[in-house]
């Protein structure tokens, strides 16, 4: 079943009408209609779809099916990234050449980049309903091709994949059985208005790449003698700063204009509401690069249009404004995962230390919220699991580790063995050679290190980030869904 990416290339522009043996699926789903059934090469079936569940939405998805006999009774959807609109089938082929039945979407965010602009069914599509329309249509499909619905489901998604990932678990639990969210953006609004506080910041007080680099060099010298040796100097294993650490780091760099002091002052809190001076979203992570959190501010264009000032844009009225529009259908903050629990889902969601598209500490707290849930972090580990790996920045990058295990062996272990991730063993190449292996322990333990023992996990703080203020969730508290389609 060996399938490159020269052969998927040619296989998109064929339009074959049906599968190389006749078959065609039959759906229940009223709102979806059949674009494609072909052949993939060297065996299997590719469908593709399209969902129209309201008047503006237009949701495309795609079924990958090994032949019958190579199927191994499971289904695994894959998220998608940033505004999506696409879908890139040539990331199908290591789960595909496994066994599996894969699926995506692309969350309705087409033809064009301006699709959400003032759509409120597309807003629905990218929140929530995309992504549960696709598991419905895909186990459809199953269903139909193999005569059984899967054995286990699941679903992985990184970034905008990684709020699909949080969404599905708490609106429709019933879809999967194991979930991995990696570096999730599930606190959508708030995290996008961080991103257009950090860009009015930025072009205001206009950091030279010499003093970003010298500034991220102070923050990892500021904590080199808690860290273990590999990360010693290098990165930040976890960046919950004090207030006195940050003043330490801003005096560090000389270089600095008052002005621009102050402005990494206003870097490193976050955005505050500009009338009730309320928090909106933490800051960015000491350590972490400046710009990648200026960008992905297609949101504020959905809300004001093609041609939004985002330098005109407040933090008042214009935050309301905005938050009032786009808040229920794509803010993933609900705590509440009893359903999902029940069902025997499991749950395995990280952060990157050195991401600042999405910090770390929007993520810890809804960790922390869970547990707050549940009633205690011994109940919530035994189906949900937080890894914070140090170093990492958003695309796997980062001066820390870059390298993680393979999320199907972990979350097969868990969900079908009742084998749950004591520990990750993450990994750091360089040039193509492995620099380092570390093991890494669930939230809140972390990782120490001695001459005697080597590493082993030791306990850390719990908590110590700041809140976003809870008016500026869905409808005013946390836990408030927008109505399941």
């Amino acid at each position: 079943m060996k399938l490159t990416s020269i052969a998927l290339a040619s296989l998109l522009c064929t339009g074959i009408a049906m599968s190389k043996d006749g078959w065609t699926p039959s759906l229940k789903l009223d709102c979806a209609k059949v674009t494609a059934v072909e052949p993939l090469p060297h065996g299997g079936t590719a469908v593709r779809l399209l969902l129209n569940p309201a008047s503006g939405s237009n949701i495309r998805v795609a079924v990958w099916l090994p032949e019958r006999q190579e199927w191994n009774g499971r289904l695994f959807s894959l998220g998608n990234s940033g505004m999506a609109g696409s879908i890139d089938e040539a990331k199908f082929i290591p789960y595909f050449q496994r066994g599996f039945v894969v699926a995506t979407t692309d969350l309705g965010t087409n033809p064009a980049p301006d699709a959400g602009i003032g759509n409120p069914e597309v807003w629905k599509d990218f929140g929530y309903r995309a992504t549960h329309l696709m598991t419905v249509a895909a186990k459809e499909i199953i269903e139909n091709y193999y005569g059984k619905r899967p054995d286990y489901s699941y679903f992985h998604g990184h970034s905008t994949g990684g709020q699909q990932a949080i969404r599905e678990a708490q609106l429709y639990p019933e879809d999967y059985d194991g979930i991995v969210a990696t570096l999730p953006a599930h606190c959508r609004t708030p995290l996008h208005a961080y991103f257009l506080w950090t860009y009015q910041i930025l072009k205001r007080c206009n950091f030279t790449s010499a003093q970003e680099k010298a500034i991220i060099a102070a923050a990892n010298r500021i904590r080199a003698a808690s860290e273990i040796p590999p990360f010693a100097g290098k990165c930040i294993s976890d960046p919950r700063f004090s207030e006195a650490e940050l003043e330490m780091l801003i005096a560090a760099e000389p270089s600095l204009t008052p002005d621009q002091r102050e402005g990494l002052r206003l870097l490193f809190d976050g955005p505050r509401h500009a009338v009730s001076g309320k928090r909106i979203f933490d800051g960015i992570p000491p350590g972490s690069n400046f710009w990648p959190a200026a960008g992905n501010l297609y949101l504020f264009n959905w809300v004001f249009g093609k041609d939004a000032d985002y330098l005109a844009l407040d933090f008042g009225k214009d935050f309301d404004r905005y938050t009032a529009a786009l808040a229920a259908d794509l803010t993933a903050e609900n705590p509440d995962l009893a359903a999902f629990r029940k069902r025997g889902g499991k749950l395995l969601m990280t952060s990157g230390t050195a991401d600042s598209v999405v910090p770390f500490q929007a993520t810890m707290d809804y960790y922390e919220k869970v547990i707050e849930q549940v009633g205690s972090l011994e109940e919530t580990q035994s189906f949900f699991r937080y890894f914070l790996i140090p170093g990492m920045a958003h695309h796997g990058s980062g001066p820390g580790i870059n390298a993680l295990p393979d999320w199907v062996a972990v979350m097969t272990d868990w969900c079908e063995k009742g084998r749950a991730p004591e520990s990750l063993e993450a990994r750091r190449y360089e040039g193509g050679n492995l620099a380092y292996t570390v093991p890494l322990y669930p939230y809140p333990a972390k990782t120490a290190w001695s001459r005697e023992r080597g590493y082993y996990p030791v306990s850390a703080p719990r908590g110590g980030v700041k809140r976003v203020a809870p008016e500026f969730l869905p409808a005013g508290k946390t836990g408030q869904e927008p109505v399941r389609d």
